[in-house]
């Protein structure tokens, strides 16, 4: 049996652009993408903080250093410039691999900048 797991997560990015008329996707940095493992065409779930939408797209690749997250096509109605978002994406573990599993946790500061990263997210506290 597979579980489904977190694979990696992106942690309030700002949207930076929202381009309607643009081919449906989610354009991520470039070095973004690898500071997650998130691969471009992968499956993405993006949680918008600031409106609490939620949707499913797709990874492409941005411009390396640009910082950019550009929401595209039909989900630009859900997401605008400035929107706080988390970007996730899922794998599926078998028994063996969930025992050494750790998600890939980067954590965005102010313009998009990693401000840190993890594998673990700490203990709710009551």
């Amino acid at each position: 049996m597979l579980t489904t797991m977190l694979k990696a997560k992106l942690h309030r990015a700002r949207v930076t652009h929202a381009e309607l008329d643009y081919e449906g996707s989610c354009a991520i940095d470039e070095a973004l993408l690898e500071a997650t493992g998130i691969r471009e065409y992968e499956q993405i779930d993006i949680y918008n903080v600031t409106n609490g939408e939620r949707f499913t797209t797709y990874a492409i690749r941005a411009e390396r250093g640009s910082r950019v997250i550009s929401v595209n096509g039909a989900a630009a109605h859900k997401a605008h410039p400035d929107d706080i978002v988390i970007i996730c994406a899922y794998g599926h573990y078998d028994a063996e691999e969930l025992a050494r599993h750790k998600p890939a946790l980067v954590y965005l500061g102010e313009g998009n900048h990693v401000k840190g990263s993890a594998n673990v997210i700490p203990c709710q506290a009551a």
